[in-house]
Order: C-alpha cells, then sequence, then structure tokens
C-alpha cells in the first residue's frame, strides 16, 4: 500500500514516516479522498495506475461535490471487497457562504454488484428518487440518505433485510411504502423534517426498532401498531400535528422517552400525562376543541374570524380591544392578538430603533438579524399570550446555528422559546425585541440517576453523565462550532464544543466526554505527540493545554475524556509546542469578519454619495445591483471587524457633510458592523472649495471605532495607535460646478423667504432652515419632485420659473394648513427616487417628536409614565 499512499521514493523503498496532512489520507484499506477538492481526480489517478491495489480497498470516503464524480461513477462498483461507501456533499459552498448539495442524482444499476457494502452515506446530494440498486444490497446495514430531494421510497425497499440504520431526514417524503414493516433487523429510523402526513400499520412490524424519530412532519394521528414495537426506547413525535395519541404507547416496556412537544394535543390519556419521561410542552393542553369545520391545528388557532389590521408607512400606533386583532406593520412585523388578550381598549405604540452595542449586548458567537423593535406600554400585562413574528436577515451555515428572539427585561436580554425556522414568540408583556442568531443549543436536566446528551449539529458529539454524577438535578446546555479551523499547514482542530451548566459546583463524579478527530485524522494514522485537548475559559481569552491532566481514549474516529468543570474544550493536531497562543488567535478569527468598504456616487446628482461596509462574499452582488444608479472607485481592500464594532467615515481633501446630522460625531459619521444588517448610509457632500472653475477630487476615509465590550483585551489593545485607527480610504470627485441660474443669483444665493413652519408640534416641523437643506440636494429631479407634489407643468415652468427653492417654498405655502403635507412631501421624494432626502425628512420629523413628547413629560401631561426608558441610554 505505500506505493498507492504515494509514500515511497523513486526507487519504490517505503518510508516510516506518518503521512502529512497534505497528502492523500488512505490507511490500510482505507481511502479518504473528501477532503481534498479534487479527490475524484486522484482516485481515477489510483484506478489508472494501481488497480491492483485500488481493488482491495474496503472503505471509500469521495466528495459528490467533486466535477470528476461522474466517471468515478463508474468504476466504483467494480471495487468488490467495498464494505463502506460514503458520497456526501456539503464540501462546498457558494458566493453568499451557504452549504452547497453534491451533484449526485442517481448511481449506476450496477451498483448492485457491491455484494460486500454494508455502509452507504449518500447524504447533502439531489436524489428525488432512490436508486433502484439500493434495494438490491444484499449486505447493507447502515443507509443514510438525509438532505436530499426524496418524495418516496420504493415498495421493494423491504428487501433490506439486514438494514439496522436508516435516515432520510430533511427530504420531502409524504408517506412510506408497506414494505417498511418487513425491515425485521431495523434498530434506528430517522425520518425527521419531511412531510409525512400518516403511518402504515406496517411499521408496527419493525420489532426491533430501539429509537423512532417522526419529528418535523405533518402527523395528526400515529397507527395503534406502535404499541407493538417492543423494543422501542425512544420515540420522537415532536413539532407535528397530532391531536390524539394511543394510550397504549403507555405499554411499551422499554420506552425511556416519549416527546410530544409542540403539536396540537389539547387532551392526553392519563396512561401517557403520568409517563416521567413524556414531554408534552408546546400543545394546547386543555384548551377547548374547535368546531368542525375550523380543521387541524394551524386553523384552529382562533375560533373565529379576528380582524384585521393593515398599518401604513409612517403609523406608530394601533388599538387592541378585547375581541382581539391581528397587526401587519409596513415593515413586516405582524402580531397576533387572540380575544380577551386585553380586558379594555389598549394604545399599542410601536417604534425601531438601531442596536447600539453599548445597550445590545451579544455573547460568543451570536449575530444580530434585526433591528431593535420596542412596544409600548411596557408595564401592562396581558390576560393571554400575545404573537409577534419579526422578519430577520437569513443567516448562514443555517444547519449549525438557530434563530431565536431575544428581549430586554430593562437589565438585560435573554431568549425567548421562538418556533422554528421562524422569528416567532409569545409574550404577556411588551418591552424590546431583536432576532438573533446562535450557536445551536441542545439542553438537558441531568438527574442524580445520569443521562446523555448529544449535539444536533453533530451527533458524534456525546456527554455521558453516569450516575451518581450530582445530587440536585441541574440544568446542562450544549453548544458546537462546526466551522473548519486550519490555523496553517500544520495545525488541525476539531469542532469547537461549549458546555455550561446553572449551578455554580462540579459535578460529583468525571463526565465523560467524546469528540471527533480532526478532519483528516484517525485512529489508525494517529500519532499522540501531536494531539492536544485545550480548555478555554468563558472568554476565549485563555487556553490551556490539558492533554496531561486527563486521560484520552481513541477510537478510530473519536477521542473520549473525562471532566468535572465544563468550559470550551478543543482537539487540536499539530507539530506546534505553544498551541495555546495558536488556539487563541485562531478563536479571536472565528469571531470576525471580512470585509471590504464601497463608496458610489449617483450618476445623475454626484453630490449623493452611498456608503457601505459589505461582507466580502456579498461584494460581487451589491455592486451588481447598484451599478445602474451609481458609480465610483473598486471597492477598498479587505478588512477584519468584529460584529458589532463601531467604525467612521470621515471625508477629507476639501469635501464636507452636514455637521447637524444626528449621526454625526466629531465631524465624522458613525457606523455600526453587523455582518447581516445593511451598514449602508446616503450622504448628500458638499464643497466649500469654489467648484466652477475646477471640480473637486476629495475622499472618504474609514477609521475604527469602539470595540465591543465582549471582545478579548488583547484583541482590542493591539488595535490602539493612530495607525490601527485606518482602515481604508476611497478617492470621492465632485465634477465643475455648471450654474443654473447664469450671472444672475439665484435663489440660493441671497434670495429670502419668509418664516415656515410645516407640519404641528405633536408630529413634528419643518423649518425654512430644513427645507433650504432639502433644496440644495434635489438637483436634476426638481421637475418630477415637483409633479408628485401635485404642482401643474404650468406651474412648474412659468410660475417657478425653474427655481427649484422656489418650487418648494410655493408649495409649503400653499399647504400650511394640511396635516398630512408632510408626509406628502416624504412620498413625493420616494416617488421620484430620493429615498435619501426622504430618510433626511423622516429623521427631522422623529427628532421633533421627541422633543414634543420629552417636553409633555416634563410637565407631567403624559398620561403613562415609563420607568423603563431610563434604563437604556438610547432612549
Amino acid at each position: 500500500m505505500a506505493e498507492l499512499l504515494g509514500l515511497g521514493d523513486e526507487h519504490g523503498e517505503g518510508t516510516s514516516e506518518a503521512p502529512a496532512l497534505a497528502g492523500p489520507c488512505l490507511a490500510d484499506n482505507r481511502l479518504n479522498l473528501d477532503v481534498y477538492p479534487d479527490g475524484c481526480c486522484r482516485f481515477l489517478q489510483l484506478f489508472e495506475r494501481r488497480w491492483g491495489d485500488l481493488a482491495q480497498v474496503e472503505f471509500v470516503r469521495l466528495s459528490s461535490n467533486d466535477r470528476f464524480l461522474g466517471a468515478t461513477l463508474g468504476i466504483l462498483p467494480r471495487l468488490e471487497s467495498l464494505k463502506s461507501l460514503v458520497l456526501k456533499g456539503g464540501h462546498a459552498w457558494d458566493e453568499f457562504g451557504s452549504c452547497q448539495p453534491g451533484s449526485l442524482t442517481s448511481l449506476p444499476p450496477d451498483f448492485e454488484n457491491l455484494r460486500c457494502l454494508t455502509h452507504l452515506d449518500l447524504s447533502f446530494n439531489r436524489l428525488s428518487t432512490l436508486p433502484s440498486c439500493i434495494p438490491h444490497l444484499p449486505s447493507l446495514r447502515v443507509l443514510l440518505v438525509s438532505h436530499n430531494s426524496l418524495v418516496a421510497l420504493p415498495e421493494d425497499f423491504g428487501c433490506l433485510s439486514k438494514l439496522t440504520f436508516f435516515s432520510a431526514m430533511k427530504n420531502q417524503l409524504k408517506d412510506l411504502p408497506q414494505s417498511i414493516g418487513e425491515l425485521a433487523a431495523l434498530q434506528d429510523l430517522d425520518l425527521s423534517e419531511n412531510a409525512l402526513e400518516c403511518l402504515p400499520d406496517e411499521v408496527g412490524n419493525l420489532r426491533n426498532c430501539t429509537e423512532l424519530d417522526l419529528s418535523g412532519n405533518r402527523l395528526s394521528s400515529i397507527p395503534d401498531s406502535l404499541a407493538n414495537l417492543k423494543s422501542l426506547r425512544r420515540l420522537h413525535l415532536h413539532s407535528n400535528l397530532l391531536v390524539t395519541v394511543p394510550a397504549s404507547l403507555a405499554s411499551l416496556p422499554n420506552l425511556s422517552r416519549l416527546d410530544l412537544q409542540n403539536n396540537c394535543l389539547r387532551a392526553v390519556p392519563p396512561e401517557i400525562q403520568t409517563l416521567p419521561f413524556v414531554h408534552l410542552r408546546g400543545n394546547p393542553l386543555g384548551e377547548t376543541e374547535p368546531s368542525p369545520q375550523t380543521g387541524n391545528c394551524a386553523a384552529s388557532l382562533v375560533a373565529r374570524r379576528l380582524q384585521r389590521l393593515f398599518l401604513a408607512s409612517g403609523e406608530d400606533s394601533f388599538t387592541v380591544t378585547s375581541e382581539g386583532c391581528k397587526v401587519l406593520l409596513a415593515c413586516g412585523i405582524h402580531f397576533h392578538f387572540p380575544p380577551g388578550a386585553a380586558s379594555d381598549p389598549l394604545r399599542i405604540h410601536f417604534r425601531t430603533l438601531p442596536p447600539d452595542p453599548q445597550w445590545v449586548k451579544l455573547r460568543h458567537h451570536d449575530v444580530l438579524l434585526s433591528m431593535v423593535l420596542e412596544l409600548r406600554p411596557h408595564g401592562v400585562e396581558f390576560q393571554q399570550e400575545v404573537e409577534i413574528w419579526m422578519p430577520y436577515a437569513s443567516p448562514q451555515t443555517l444547519h449549525q446555528r438557530e434563530v431565536v428572539v431575544r428581549t430586554f427585561s430593562g437589565q438585560s436580554w435573554s431568549d425567548l422559546r421562538t418556533k422554528k425556522h421562524v422569528a416567532c414568540c409569545s409574550v404577556l408583556h411588551f418591552s424590546w425585541f431583536l432576532v438573533v442568531s446562535r450557536l445551536v443549543e441542545n439542553e438537558c436536566k441531568v438527574p442524580a440517576e445520569g443521562t446523555l446528551l448529544f449535539s444536533s449539529v453533530d451527533p458524534d458529539i456525546k456527554v455521558i453523565f453516569p450516575p451518581g454524577v450530582t445530587e440536585e438535578t441541574r440544568s446542562v446546555k450544549l453548544q458546537v462550532c462546526v466551522e473548519e479551523i486550519t490555523a496553517d499547514a500544520g495545525c488541525r482542530a476539531s469542532p469547537l464544543l461549549c458546555l455550561s451548566q446553572d449551578c455554580p459546583v462540579d459535578f460529583l463524579r468525571p463526565v465523560r466526554i467524546q469528540l471527533p478527530l480532526p478532519l483528516g485524522v484517525t485512529g489508525l494514522n494517529l500519532d499522540r505527540s501531536r494531539l492536544h485537548l485545550l480548555h478555554g475559559d468563558l472568554q476565549g481569552q485563555t487556553w490551556d493545554d490539558i492533554t496531561n491532566q486527563v486521560v484520552l481514549e481513541f477510537t478510530h474516529l473519536y477521542a473520549v475524556f473525562e471532566v468535572t468543570h465544563f468550559s470550551w474544550y478543543w482537539l487540536w493536531y499539530t507539530t506546534k509546542t505553544y498551541i495555546g497562543g495558536i488556539a487563541k488567535k485562531v478563536y479571536e478569527r472565528l469571531r470576525m469578519y471580512q470585509v471590504n468598504f464601497i463608496a458610489l456616487q449617483r450618476k445623475k446628482d454626484p453630490e449623493q454619495v452611498l456608503l457601505q461596509c459589505v461582507p466580502k462574499h456579498k461584494v460581487d452582488p451589491v455592486l451588481k445591483k447598484l451599478q445602474d444608479r451609481y458609480r465610483g472607485p473598486e471597492p477598498s481592500d479587505m478588512v477584519e471587524m468584529f460584529e458589532g464594532e463601531q467604525f467612521f467615515a470621515a471625508f477629507e481633501r476639501g469635501i464636507s457633510i452636514d455637521m447637524d446630522r444626528p449621526d454625526c460625531v466629531d465631524g465624522r459619521l458613525s457606523f455600526i458592523f453587523y455582518s447581516h444588517l445593511k451598514n449602508m448610509k446616503e450622504i448628500y457632500v458638499t464643497s466649500p472649495v469654489d467648484r466652477k472653475g475646477q471640480a473637486v477630487k476629495g475622499q472618504v476615509s474609514f477609521y475604527r471605532g469602539a470595540v465591543p465590550d465582549s471582545i478579548p483585551e488583547d484583541a482590542s489593545r493591539r488595535r490602539k495607535g493612530p495607525d490601527s485607527l485606518w482602515l481604508a480610504t476611497l478617492p470621492i470627485k465632485l465634477p465643475k460646478l455648471k450654474s443654473r441660474w447664469g450671472e444672475n443669483p439665484g435663489p440660493l444665493n441671497g434670495f429670502s423667504f419668509p418664516p415656515l413652519n410645516l407640519g404641528n408640534a405633536e408630529t413634528g416641523y419643518l423649518t425654512q432652515a430644513n427645507l433650504l437643506s432639502i433644496a440644495r440636494r434635489v438637483g436634476a429631479d426638481w421637475q418630477t419632485i415637483g409633479l408628485n407634489l401635485g404642482l401643474t407643468y404650468q406651474q412648474i415652468e412659468e410660475d417657478l420659473d425653474k427655481q427649484i427653492l422656489d418650487m418648494l417654498f410655493s408649495w409649503a405655502q400653499q399647504n400650511l394648513e394640511d396635516p398630512d403635507c408632510v408626509d406628502k412631501l416624504i412620498t413625493a421624494m420616494k416617488e421620484s427616487g430620493r429615498q435619501d432626502i426622504a430618510d433626511e425628512i423622516e429623521t427631522i420629523i422623529e427628532l421633533g417628536r421627541q422633543k414634543y413628547r420629552e417636553s409633555i413629560r416634563r410637565v407631567g401631561l403624559e398620561q403613562e409614565s415609563s420607568t423603563e426608558d431610563s434604563a437604556i441610554a438610547m432612549v
């Protein structure tokens, strides 16, 4: 096998050294090529040059994202000794960082010649039907086809008489063949997250089945025959539409877990309800039965039709009565107030706020997905739970993360129980809310008898609590970061494991932890002197090598060790000696984003500048979307930023901005970087330089600001100093100014207008100075804006004499008595394609509205008090 490995010298002599991580990962009869982008190409080369050795291989791993997969599939059936074959996708990513399924859509018919094949993994591919050769593999014991597009299983599926494990999770299965009951040897069956609406009675014939997972389907009932599964230990039925369960399930002699959470169960048989291992949370137990017309659980949320309210942009409140209602805001947020939630009519006020990192404290590896939603009044408690749906920016790597709604109590933020796949939560009182993506969190209660906790992201990561590990039941949480971690060519790392508990006392007995070995390392090629077990503190600031403090045991794929204290644990495989410092730097990089800055000028109005900080993988799509309306220099060089980090944009060399902007600090625009928010502003720039004679060649520079509190101290210390604050500089050019009014002074050069207050005190005023600032920004769009304001062509051509400011003041004088005049002005700007001016007007109005409310509050005229407002600095 040395020649096949490529380990011999030019004379064919072998070497005793272990293969380098960069070389082909082949040990004895195992060929692991899925870690290489050209794995199939290497396989084809081995086929041509070393067929005699290749024919002896029993275990093969290949990536189905490989472009040479088709040619490889034609050769694999010739490996008559093959026992295990892995053809998984998920080894490639698109431009947005999403995992790409493999290209496998079927298998050649002659795959049935693999008479020795016992293990087949086709996960993360594009299978819409199960290949016809699979039911004819006589020795197959383990079959994985999860994360595909299967809609059905073949009728002859029951021919797999030796099958003991079958996983088809995350497909589109709607029903099962009756022959599934013929799988007499089957022990583990995972059909979670499909579209199953019913089960055949033959499922009850799986008498050796110990674990059955049917969660995340559309089942409204399950057959009584499940009571025949005498070997069943764990039955997962959560997140379905079950309205009833058979009482006979309580008679299963070996059942130790029955998960019925998040169904539509209004009543449960007493035999089921008294089981100590049944989980019923998330069911409408005890509620009134729905009428026959309401149908299933989704339709029975309300017994009668609720009033629907659709709020337009600019509205900031609505009234809820005891009859309940459904409310949809213009921004996409919607609410469901059930009947009786409010006993008396109640006025609800809402607004969205930018997330201030001094207030919104993100935890390790959190990603912010929304603005902050404030709902008032804060202190009122509803009689029934109110549902809130919040739109959010879709996070990457959905299988590794989960979306939760987080709420602020006035002191701290806490996670709410959030419905799967949607940011929906139920609350009894209002405060502040936002949407966050976090590492998937698995939780369990640890009793004195002990238990088992494993990761739903990587089920190979397990924590085993032995009997006597604790006196009092305590809650334990597990999170896993599975991003590929490679510091350099000589370092590999396992998934990063974080364990936490609600008890400050260490466990009474050691807890056993199982971690996968780093990628490319197996028990057969493992050099134990290179393997290091690291323990990190909760802030990730120190990483200690505890390899010599624990007993490490190894299998072919896993490392097992025991601890009594919970924190971060990490396996590293490297030749380096001081690994703690390297791990610390890598951990910091895990929390950083590679970004580019862009500065574009509007083609029709170069004084309108768009600034944006964009994650590297989104730059090309963003520029493509903007190229029709904007032009500018190439994006800046790549820099790294933390989630929630502040940065500034400063216009330099003859270019200035309005210093009165609320986001202007010491003459620079303030930004907060959040990887899934836009981080974009449109600014109107001017130049104090006389542009009648020449263009102004200026620039915009970006500088670092405050680093979030959660960032390690050393990382922020390295950023201090004048050189480290600068990030990037991009050129801005203002063209030579052409006078619109010739030699005569125009309305912006000394012509005066009477004092003006447009709007009213409660909603905010637009003053003469505000209108003057807006007029300077209108530019070539002034005629379109005039028409959208309702002015006639005759007024534009004659009365206004093509003078923008005169047009605006003329229109304003005509609409002084109109209470909706400011909304009309904002609408006219939006319809004219000037969202930037509309945003500026709304900012001015919001500041005026806040000042009005503050003045009312100071004189004690406000009807409701909000003591929570003092809890945050930005309110």
